[in-house]
């Protein structure tokens, strides 16, 4: 009788596990001062300062910025938007959309190093983190020991803090589109609603978690241009890039060593660059996709350059066709300008100039015909035919006007109304009935195309032409 049992596998045989994603180590970054530092210090302040402060800006006795989704108006400014002038937020995306393209092709991932939410509100959780903990050594030291009052007592404090920030940027956010003394005065008064509590603890508890918690992995595996940021780069592009040719055979040495007579690069392998890394990448492998172009790891190693009497630029902000010698530094800003960069440039161009244009020269008044709706017409008893419709007439203009209403189209028609002068006050909205009536023996089909025109008495530039048709027996 054969034996059926089989035996076990080898351990060369045996099932490998991979892991899809790994193990996350908490990045603790070194602190770093220098020229990216302080561009991204400042460019941290100017945005929160905008962010937080345009809320409680006061343009003619209202908020200057206000998205306000329970009457339908926007308000930027001392201009009034409405939802039929969505046209306006396509072009603003378009907009942003070709200025990221353009500037991630001249200089890669600016916006992530610099002005992305994610990484200004981690710059702000790792500020308050330091501020707390200590410097990077404290704070891995901190993370290894076993927990007890004191640790507690500091953990504590810094998530109270990062909390209390969160709360505030989640109750700014929904300050946007409820106006925010009133919403000041709920929270106060304990009186908040619950789509406006909701909203507030979300937002905040994203911002608390986004910052606080997941940081680098929300640029590495959440966020999608960290994907697809390549194919918007060439040769010619600015990154962050490690000069290998100069840096190599890296190694440790002292400051008085003839490093060249030892056949040593100026990479003197101190990790200073991986140190103050958010992400904790190494530079010096190449340019990564989770590389957010802070240009931490360009400060970091000007500074241990500057120590050791070395040229600075090991690291610096340069191309590839730079490091492949195909021209010096100094040609960089010579090859901004080419085909992709400028296609990008005109385009930016040509739909801002048609963007302001359309914003300089919009009408603020707006004109829906409503026809009605139990008979498409009907004769009158002196044998004449009647259309009977509802204009819809919205001022979208801060100052009262007063408007004549005209109707042209069909020869002798007459239009007939209760109210020939309106008079519309600031943002307001008015039904006006009217009714058009034409003799059948001028109507030579079923229906005809005719027009409405309302205009302002007080300002000729506001007019508006809408039409319509009218229907015969």
């Amino acid at each position: 009788m054969t034996d059926e049992k089989q035996s076990a596998p080898s351990s060369a045989e045996a099932p490998i596990e991979q892991q899809l994603y790994a193990i996350r180590q908490t990045i603790q970054t070194r602190a770093v001062h220098g020229v990216f530092a302080n561009w991204r210090i400042a460019l941290v302040l100017l945005s929160q300062a905008l962010y937080y402060g345009l809320p409680w800006l006061k343009w003619d006795d209202r908020q200057a910025v206000l998205f306000d989704l329970a009457t339908r108006k926007f308000y930027i400014f001392g201009l009034v938007f409405w939802p039929q002038d969505f046209i306006y937020l396509t072009g603003i995306l378009i907009l942003s959309a070709l200025a990221l393209f353009l500037f991630t092709a001249v200089a890669g991932r600016l916006w992530c190093g610099y002005a992305c939410p994610q990484t200004v509100y981690t710059e702000i959780f790792m500020w308050v983190e330091s501020w707390l903990e200590g410097d990077h050594v404290a704070r891995k030291k901190l993370d290894k020991s076993p927990w007890n009052i004191a640790k507690l007592k500091k953990r504590g404090l810094k998530h109270a803090v990062w909390f209390a920030i969160a709360l505030w940027t989640g109750f700014t956010f929904v300050g946007y589109f409820t106006p925010i003394q009133s919403l000041a005065a709920e929270t106060l008064s304990a009186s908040l609603g619950p789509w406006e509590t909701f909203w507030i603890l979300f937002y905040g508890f994203a911002t608390w978690g986004n910052a606080g918690f997941m940081r680098e992995q929300v640029c590495k595996y959440m966020c999608p241009y960290a994907r697809f940021q390549s194919v918007m780069f060439d040769s010619d592009t600015l990154t962050v890039t490690y000069d290998s040719s100069r840096g190599e055979p890296r190694g440790a040495r002292g400051k008085k060593v003839d490093y060249k007579a030892e056949g040593l690069g100026d990479c003197v392998d101190c990790g200073v660059c991986v140190q103050v890394c958010p992400t904790g990448i190494d530079i010096r492998n190449g340019l990564q996709y989770e590389c957010i172009g802070c240009a931490a790891c360009i400060d970091g190693c000007d500074q241990i350059m500057d120590k050791m009497g070395y040229p600075r630029g090991l690291i610096r902000y340069t191309t590839e066709n730079v490091v492949k010698g195909q021209y010096p530094d100094s040609g960089i800003l010579r090859h901004i300008l080419r085909p992709r960069t400028l296609i990008y440039s005109v385009l930016m161009g040509v739909i801002g100039s048609v963007f302001l244009y359309s914003l300089a020269t919009r009408v603020p008044l707006r004109v829906d015909v409503v026809r009605d709706r139990v008979a498409l017409s009907k004769e009158t008893n002196e044998g004449l035919i009647e259309n009977v419709y509802r204009l819809q007439l919205i001022n979208k203009d801060n100052q009262p006007h007063r408007y004549t209403i005209s109707a042209h189209g069909i020869e002798g028609l007459q239009l007939i109304t209760s109210v020939r002068d309106i008079a519309a006050g600031p943002l307001q909205t008015i039904d006006i009935p009217v009714s058009l009536v034409a003799d059948p023996v001028v109507l030579k089909s079923r229906s005809i195309e005719v027009s409405f025109t309302i205009q302002s008495t007080d300002d000729p530039r506001i007019k508006d032409d809408v039409t319509t048709k009218f229907f015969n027996r």
